[in-house]
């Protein structure tokens, strides 16, 4: 059977359409076809399928099209059903799916639609076939897009499998060819069933080879108590048999005083990974102290060819892993691996499609021509045009980030940084010796969204600024003039929000990087103890359980929920600015460090509002409490002034820093190192 394709930014031609018995010959899987868990949120189904076709208006189910509603448009139609989150079709397994009669679903969805780009770039592979085994009666068609986001028919074929008996199966096989996905584009298929239901047993996106190497990979979780997290993950792990078979070791540092091994549940968990699983204790050494023990113990310890690394504090799509190391092993060159991070407050919200680093300023940013905390249940794949040009990036971070033994290997294990920046420096330290980092769509955890983490400004704002310092000396500008312009800036703006813990924790940053790289390893099991004692000499270093611990403001109703507009435009920050500065040169109402002159909520603490209060009760991110922030003219102007001093010296001193921290680095990132500054003190 053959369909002809019209041509579109270079697509050739005739596509041949195979129904045949399933048997995938000597191929090997680079995708499943992949349904939600029963216990998903309804949200999550947006991540899976795309329910609101234009077709589905054919369905013969309740929510079906008639004329007369919605204003006669199809349009708003499938608006009402994305929006009431009425379903197509009917979810019978992981792998399997049931169309009604009449009914239309596509996989034109985050998990199930294929990133062809990222393959046609990176992958030795030219080609791929979409293979799907199909019971009943339907149509089966496909297609892809192009850069742009524009949908291109490629083939559609009728399936009946109803006169060969109700259990009768066939496999249809679609080659696609990866060479017009030079610039961007997906591949999906949609499904449509006729008279009679339509079945799709399973199905999976195939290369026309073996895959090279082995798969057999290390996944690594270091933690910190999140025990229940933890064991949930290793039961997604040990669950899967095609997971369960890649795995040669599941390595978790226990750095908690909370034991994975005491949480119910983990003798199960366990069991199913048998003498695999390997939990480790030690002290508290952050993220990259038990990423590098990861690291360590995995080169040393194992045969493993990949090494994973993962958060955990993650809700694992399984299959992810499965993905990940495919795309290692078809990759052209080796290569860094990175997931993408779903929300799991909002369990449809994408974070991001990548990120970079501005190499002027020196700091992380989404990837250019990108939209952050993207909705698929209301913005669907196909209509969301941006995310059909490839996007490349600098680094992944490491709630999930497969990095080939090889390349552990050649440039070592991670920097002892604690936390913060320590993903970022390992992907811009491949890159320095000609390793990608590639971010995969479809491949991908859920994670906690970062709008709700206070982490720039609670006790991590010392890592972030010490942190951001140390990667730029080894990776960043000749001239740091205009990050620190940038750290300046970032210090005037907590000031204005009566952060005056974060400054202290930024100025004991910048003193301890122009210490130079000796006390890297040493501060990695004290640094935080001095961090939170420092914090916690603070108004604002302290977290109330509520408002209500709190003297209710004076002020009335009405006017403790109208809010200043924020200034827009350049004229309108700098006057904002003024009379922010103006308000410091005040003497401070001391009635307001007993009561607070307002209420704040998150979403309302800006520097123009805070900037002109002498005290408030403002609630954290995550809305679990509230800190009493109180203004302090002497400790303003001081503060200022020392960071303005501090930021001169770093920028005196950058020529000799950058040369300490970049001669220490080889004995930084060596395994002989870490074992003998910091496993050996701690077995």
């Amino acid at each position: 059977m053959t369909s002809t394709v019209g041509r579109s930014g270079g697509a050739a031609g005739t596509v041949e359409m195979t129904a045949r018995p399933a048997g995938a010959g000597n191929t090997a899987l680079l995708q499943r076809v992949i349904l939600p868990r029963p216990a998903d949120p309804t949200s999550v189904r947006a991540l899976y399928l795309d329910e609101g076709t234009a077709t589905s208006v054919q369905s013969a189910a309740p929510t079906a099209y008639r004329p007369g509603t919605y204003d006669d448009s199809v349009e708003e139609f499938v608006l009402h059903v994305r929006r009431s989150g009425e379903r197509v079709a009917d979810v019978t397994s992981r792998t399997s799916v049931r169309l009604p009669e009449r009914s239309e679903v596509s996989f034109a969805a985050y998990f199930n639609a294929f990133p062809a780009a990222y393959w046609r770039r990176w992958s030795v592979l030219d080609a791929v076939a979409l293979r799907l085994r199909v019971r009943g009666r339907g149509r089966v068609d496909v297609y892809r897009s192009t850069a742009r986001g524009v949908a291109v028919h490629l083939a559609g074929e009728v399936v009946d499998t109803t006169a060969e008996g109700a259990e009768a199966e066939r496999e249809v096989v679609v080659p696609v060819s990866l060479t017009p996905f030079a610039d961007g584009g997906w591949t999906w298929f949609d499904l449509a069933s006729e008279h009679g239901s339509l079945e799709l047993v399973a199905g999976g996106w195939f290369a026309d080879r073996a895959a090279p190497g082995r798969a057999a990979v290390t996944v690594g979780m270091p933690t910190f108590n999140r025990p229940s997290d933890c064991v949930a993950t290793l039961r997604a792990l040990g669950d899967d048999p095609l997971v369960r078979d890649t795995l040669t070791a599941v390595i978790i540092p226990d750095q908690g005083s909370s034991k994975v091994r005491d949480q119910p549940g983990f003798e199960e968990a366990a069991a199913a990974l048998g003498d695999r699983l390997r939990i480790i204790d030690q002290p508290n050494l952050g993220g990259s102290g038990g990423y590098a023990r990861i690291m360590y113990e995995a080169l040393e310890s194992t045969d493993c060819e990949q090494i994973l690394f993962m958060d955990d504090d993650v809700v694992l799509e399984p299959d992810s892993v499965l993905r990940a190391l495919a795309f290692s092993r078809f990759a052209r060159d080796e290569m860094l691996v990175g997931g993408q991070m779903l929300s799991l407050q909002a369990r449809s919200h994408l974070h991001a499609m990548g990120e970079v680093v501005d190499r002027g300023r020196f700091f992380w940013q989404i990837a250019p021509h990108t939209e952050d905390d993207h909705d698929f249940a209301v913005h669907p794949l196909r209509e969301t045009s941006w995310m059909h040009r490839r996007t490349d990036v600098d680094y992944n971070a490491w709630w999930m980030c497969l990095i080939p033994r090889s390349v552990a290997e050649r440039i070592g294990l991670p920097l002892p940084l604690f936390i913060k920046w320590d993903d970022c420096e390992y992907g811009l330290r491949a890159g320095s010796h000609g390793i990608p980092t590639a971010t995969v769509p479809g491949v991908a955890i859920w994670h906690m969204s970062f709008v709700e983490k206070d982490d720039t400004s609670d006790w991590q704002a010392y890592f972030h600024v010490r942190n951001r310092l140390v990667v730029a000396a080894l990776h960043g500008p000749d001239n740091p003039r205009a990050m620190l312009a940038d750290s300046l800036k970032r210090t005037l703006r907590h000031l204005f929000l009566l952060e005056y813990s974060t400054i202290a924790l930024h100025h004991m940053a910048m003193r301890d990087f122009l210490s130079g790289p000796r006390a890297l390893f040493g501060a990695l099991p004290t640094a935080l103890g001095a961090v939170r004692a420092t914090r916690a000499e603070f108004p604002d270093g302290t977290v109330h359980r509520g408002a209500d611990d709190l003297p209710r403001p004076a002020i009335g109703a009405r006017e403790a929920q109208l809010w200043p507009k924020p200034p827009v435009g350049k004229v309108a920050q700098v006057a904002a600015l003024a009379r922010g500065l103006r308000h410091q040169l005040r003497p401070v109402d001391p009635a307001a460090h007993e009561r607070p002159q307002r209420d704040v909520p998150a979403e309302h603490s800006q520097w123009f509002m805070l900037a002109m209060l002498d005290g408030a009760a403002v609630t954290t991110s995550d809305g679990s409490g509230v800190t009493f922030r109180k203004r302090d003219r002497e400790m303003f102007w001081s503060m200022l002034r020392e960071s303005v001093r501090l930021h001169a010296e770093v920028g005196k001193a950058w020529p000799a820093l950058r040369r300490r921290y970049r001669e220490a680095m080889g004995e930084l990132v060596s395994r002989e190192a870490w074992r003998e500054q910091v496993f050996d003190r701690f077995r």
